[in-house]
């Protein structure tokens, strides 16, 4: 059976869903507009039998570091190699541009591959989750003004400046946009989005652990959602400790990964979470 690769559009999208309902995954049709509209020509699918039986996806921050997610294959084509085409044509496509560092966050079953690409783990991460009677969402008051400065913190411990995308992401969700300040300072900031399946908690920086319980706590009581995602830095020497206190189970494992030379790490060690496996 021929399969045919192409630039993903936004008449994809509703065939993206269907793969990413496919695999369980909690992403919506507006994070698959984010894509498209960070680096609509990063972005792609493969066609068989005249539907779409895959896609993968890329964002580039600052020219200096690209994500690659959404590297999705429908169940019926697997083991035919599309998943990896698709991985090696969003990789020419930032080689050909001169993207020196790429990341990702594999699955233990994806890891293996992404080695023999020459993808190394940088360091691990779990996707924690939560189940819970429906609560009352308590009304809350956005943080325009603190934007900002969540911005530009969230681009030293990122490693890289991500504003337009985690602007979008406090356009959809204000109410999860969170900060605490000490001293006339922000010392912690969170953000928020609303999956098709969970609402989800991260980026979430706090470095003691009165304030990261302040900032989840605040998170759970803006959020009317029955089942909420956290992917917590393994590493993080207060995360596990604190989601477990409130009723979090562990999910599943993954791996950040990175090809090319690592400039630009960030400060890992200061997230209690990240953002998503699909943006980093």
């Amino acid at each position: 059976m021929e399969v045919h690769y192409r630039g993903m559009t936004r008449d994809d999208i509703r065939a993206g869903m269907r793969l990413k309902d496919l695999a369980g995954w909690n992403q919506t049709a507006r994070d698959w507009e984010r894509f498209l509209e960070a680096n609509p020509e990063g972005c792609f699918v493969a066609e068989a039998s005249g539907r779409i039986v895959g896609t993968s996806a890329s964002i580039v921050y600052e020219r200096r570091l690209a994500w690659v997610g959404m590297v999705l294959v429908d169940p019926e084509f697997r083991r035919r190699g599309i998943g990896l085409r698709l991985l090696d044509i969003v990789l020419e496509f930032l080689d050909a541009r001169h993207i020196p560092t790429v990341k990702l966050d594999a699955t233990p079953e994806g890891r293996p591959i992404y080695e023999r690409r020459g993808f190394v783990a940088e360091y691990a991460i779990e996707r924690w989750s939560l189940e819970r009677p429906t609560p009352p969402a308590r009304p809350a008051e956005p943080l325009p003004a603190l934007l900002p400065t969540i911005l530009k913190m969230d681009c030293e411990v990122f490693g890289s400046d991500r504003s337009w995308l985690l602007s979008s992401v406090d356009r959809d969700a204000p109410e999860f946009t969170l900060a605490h300040e000490a001293g006339g300072h922000v010392v912690a900031y969170a953000l928020g989005r609303h999956g098709s399946r969970a609402d989800h908690l991260g980026p979430w920086m706090a470095a003691t652990e009165s304030v990261a319980e302040e900032i989840l706590d605040n998170f759970l009581r803006r959020s009317a959602r029955q089942t909420i995602f956290v992917d917590l830095v393994k590493a993080h020497p207060l995360a596990e400790k604190i989601l477990r206190s409130r009723g979090f189970v562990f999910s599943r494992p993954l791996a950040r990964m990175v090809r090319g030379p690592n400039t630009h790490p960030g400060c890992p060690e200061l997230l209690s979470a990240v953002l998503g496996p699909e943006f980093g």
